[in-house]
């Protein structure tokens, strides 16, 4: 039975205000502390008056709207409010410089931009370069009597609409809603085609993962223009009717008393946020929560997995998937068994197996690529946007997504994930993982947090590289890094060069950037000769 029919975000929106009328909707906290709620009628409402707002300037659909805004409601309004009149929006990563932003608007064709105040005079350069078509800026989170040079006053806009919709376009599930750019940590971003059917869907799905109930308050601090933010927190939570908490930025020395003051019963989790929350003073009324899961994703090592659990009192639901499945298409399943470092079961509406660079099937405990099987467009990407070539190689002729991510299943069917098959180190004709490295390194009482990657050598094919960084107030020599990896993983695992670093490169989700790690050591030239070890102090 398909549950989503030809059902748009804006038919989900409408039904949602009559369902839920004045139920909090949404609550949101920006990074001073301040904070605005809305009910799901008053929400629709403001939507509706966003979507006024966008075709009164012209905007039409299939028309590529640029939004770059860090987490606010104004984000939700622009996702929602063009959803509602059919144009298609292009979320544009915060953290981008100028020339990032330049390639999303040009591979677009984006004519229309949303920004807050900060990227204005960015904007307004690119504007004027010729091989761009920027008519319209618009600032959001303004005073409506700010006056913007060259720009429209969103705020001013939205209170000169009506709130309700007064142009109806025809829409459907296969309408584009969005263009989500991947990170491009090989190669240039590739634009994910996300269909209305598509995050229609991810509502139902991801609800139905987490078991979410109208009484839930899921609590996010996730950048909105992330797969993560939309599918597998907004959409579930407004999907069950439920109240959705948004932080504008996360604090490590905030979040914990954000949880239990908005008494949050569901919240998600990177390894980042796991190690930084360990390191704030226990307080007495920590394990006063409401929490009932804890959303978490990556990898984590056992042992700090377990000393988060015990120190906080949660459980972890783990999800794996990435921008192109739209949703964790593997995940611990309600009601089963939670079998830790397992990713999961596949999901209704998937089939996942482990196949070889042949794309034969393999039996249980081999280690190959991780392939899912969907439906593009509906529980799938629809595809790359212009990029024909890049779709072909990534969904292949028989329906299935290579992932590009090793693991293998279990004779239960429970997968596991390795590591990506760009991060496999290839020593001396030997498979290694990064990932196993690193989870060993941060056992150790003075390491923080560790990367690993594989840097080119003529003699042993790649050197096993680990950039570590020390926990504050500790002194760790490379040697002592050396003995304690030969202690716990097998001689060829252990690292042959260690360079001691103050922090790790991020992306927005917070996931290590390895690609720069390895570019980074490559221009430095290190390389290792038989019986030396290479290293380089920070």
């Amino acid at each position: 039975m398909d549950s989503v029919g030809n059902k748009s975000l804006r038919h989900m929106w409408d039904e949602l205000a009559d369902t839920y009328g004045d139920k909090t909707a949404l609550i949101f906290e920006d990074k001073a502390g301040n904070t605005r709620e809305f009910s799901y009628s008053g929400f629709n409402r403001e939507i509706n008056r966003a979507a006024n707002f966008f075709h009164a300037l012209g905007i039409r659909k299939e028309d590529k709207v640029a939004v770059q805004m860090h987490n606010c409601p104004e984000f939700l309004l622009c996702w929602f409010g063009l959803a509602k009149i059919g144009a298609v929006m292009v979320p544009v990563n915060v953290h981008y410089l100028d020339s990032e932003c330049a390639y999303i608007l040009k591979k677009c064709d984006v004519k229309h931009v949303v920004i807050e105040r900060e990227f204005l005079e960015v904007y307004s350069s690119l504007r004027h370069e010729k091989d761009l078509t920027i008519e319209t800026i618009v600032v959001a989170r303004e005073r409506e009597c700010v006056e913007l040079d060259g720009a429209v006053n969103m705020t001013l806009g939205l209170g000169e609409q009506s709130e309700t919709l007064d142009h109806v376009e025809p829409l459907t599930g296969d309408d584009v809603a969005e263009i989500l750019f991947t990170s491009g940590t090989t190669s240039r971003p590739k634009g994910v085609v996300i269909t209305h059917y598509n995050l229609v869907f991810a509502g139902m799905y991801t609800s139905w993962q987490c078991a979410l109930r109208q009484d839930d308050r899921y609590l996010t601090m996730m950048p909105a223009f992330h797969i993560d933010f939309q599918c597998t927190a907004a959409l579930p939570t407004f999907a069950s009717g439920a109240t959705f908490i948004l932080l504008e930025k996360y604090s490590a020395h905030k979040f914990w008393n954000q949880i239990c003051c908005y008494r949050a019963t569901i919240t998600e989790c990177i390894p980042f946020m796991v190690r930084t929350l360990m390191l704030q003073p226990v307080k007495p009324w920590e394990k006063n929560h409401c929490l009932r899961e804890v959303f978490f994703y990556l990898s984590l090592a056992k042992q700090e997995k377990d000393a988060f659990v015990e120190r906080f009192n949660v459980r972890f639901l783990t999800s794996y998937g990435m921008t192109e499945t739209i949703v964790g298409i593997v995940g611990d399943v309600p009601g089963k068994e939670r079998r830790w470092p397992s990713i999961g079961k596949p999901g209704f509406g998937y089939e996942v197996k482990i196949m070889d660079e042949k794309g034969a099937e393999l039996a249980p405990g081999n280690v190959g690529e991780i392939c899912i099987k969907g439906v593009p467009g509906k529980t799938l990407l629809r595809e790359y946007y212009n990029a024909p070539e890049a779709t072909a190689k990534l969904l292949n002729a028989d329906g299935w997504l290579r992932t590009g991510d090793n693991g293998y299943m279990d004779e239960d069917g429970y997968f596991y994930f390795v590591d990506r098959n760009l991060n496999m180190i290839k020593r001396s004709g030997e498979n290694i993982s990064g990932i196993e490295i690193e989870n060993i390194l941060v056992c150790h009482p003075k390491i923080m947090e560790a990367a690993v990657v594989g840097v080119p050598d003529t003699i042993h094919d790649e050197i096993v590289k680990a950039f570590v960084v020390v926990k504050a107030g500790e002194t760790l020599s490379a040697e002592e890094v050396y003995d304690y990896c030969s202690a716990h993983i097998a001689k060829f695992k252990v690292p042959g060069s260690i360079e001691f670093t103050d922090s790790l490169p991020r992306s927005c989700a917070g996931k290590v950037q390895k690609h720069l790690l390895r570019q980074k050591s490559i221009a430095e030239g290190c390389t290792l000769v038989p019986g030396e070890r290479c290293v380089a102090a920070h």
